[in-house]
């Protein structure tokens, strides 16, 4: 069931939504080389709860506040003491905050040193795609619009593998409501976008093949089945009669917890 927003809900995500991106403003900078996926956690989850919120990845069990994916892991990546962070990598963080109920979801792959281009490029269009999709994801459009526009751009141009065993979601009350937003082209519930919808739209894109596996020895972090590096971009947004907000925007126009 798609659980429509009233102003009062969507006033109550947009503020998680807003706290998430003071998270990512601040954290972003600190993901360096020699930094463990841990230690990142570990400043998520400070920020986080000093500022009243509860990690929302703990309503589902998992190991920590934020998936700190690397390389070729998709998503889901656990943080580890061990897991450190070296030059050339890009490191995908995944956070949601619960906040007093409403939860936001976003992800930022940050790049770390010297990128090679090839990479460089993944993560640019990725990117290029979310945005997209966030362009398609307007009233009186279906789901199946967001999909076509991020796999225009991922798949057709730039022949790269779009995740499919994995998609973006509805958001803001529950961690993962419906309706699903895949990626790529699907035969599975297409419907019409209604102002009060809150969505994730996060394309999860591979250098290589689609494919996906569970990393050898984890219950939770998803790698590339082929070893190409992965990119994974996301957004929380809420449809309006006129237009689209994009609530995780970095650049939001408010007042940020950090001033």
């Amino acid at each position: 069931m798609i659980i429509l927003k009233n102003e009062d809900q969507i006033n109550g995500i947009r503020k998680s939504c807003h706290l998430l991106a003071d998270l990512f403003n601040e954290i972003i900078p600190k993901v360096k080389p020699g930094v463990s996926t841990k230690e990142i956690d570990d400043w998520c989850c400070a920020f986080v709860r000093k500022f009243g919120g509860v990690p929302a990845w703990y309503e589902e069990n998992f190991p920590g506040c934020a998936c700190v994916s690397i390389n070729n892991q998709v998503i889901h990546g656990v943080p580890s003491k061990k897991r450190i962070v070296k030059d050339g990598d890009i490191v995908s963080l995944d956070i949601g905050i619960n906040l007093k109920g409403y939860i936001s979801d976003s992800t930022h792959t940050v790049l770390v040193g010297n990128v090679k281009p090839a990479h460089q490029k993944l993560c640019r269009i990725t990117r290029q795609s979310l945005l997209a999709g966030i362009d398609a994801c307007r009233k009186g459009n279906r789901i199946s619009d967001i999909t076509k526009a991020v796999y225009k751009i991922c798949a057709e141009e730039n022949h790269y593998g779009v995740v499919y065993d994995y998609c973006g979601h509805g958001v803001g009350i529950g961690v993962h409501e419906d309706p699903s937003v895949p990626n790529c082209p699907c035969s599975g519930p297409n419907p019409r976008i209604q102002a009060g919808m809150v969505l994730a739209i996060e394309p999860m894109i591979n250098e290589g093949t689609a494919d996906v596996d569970i990393e050898e020895g984890s219950e939770w972090t998803v790698v590339t089945a082929d070893g190409s590096w992965s990119c994974h971009e996301e957004h929380t947004v809420a449809v309006f009669e006129d237009h689209t907000e994009v609530l995780t925007d970095l650049d939001y126009n408010g007042n940020s917890c950090l001033k």
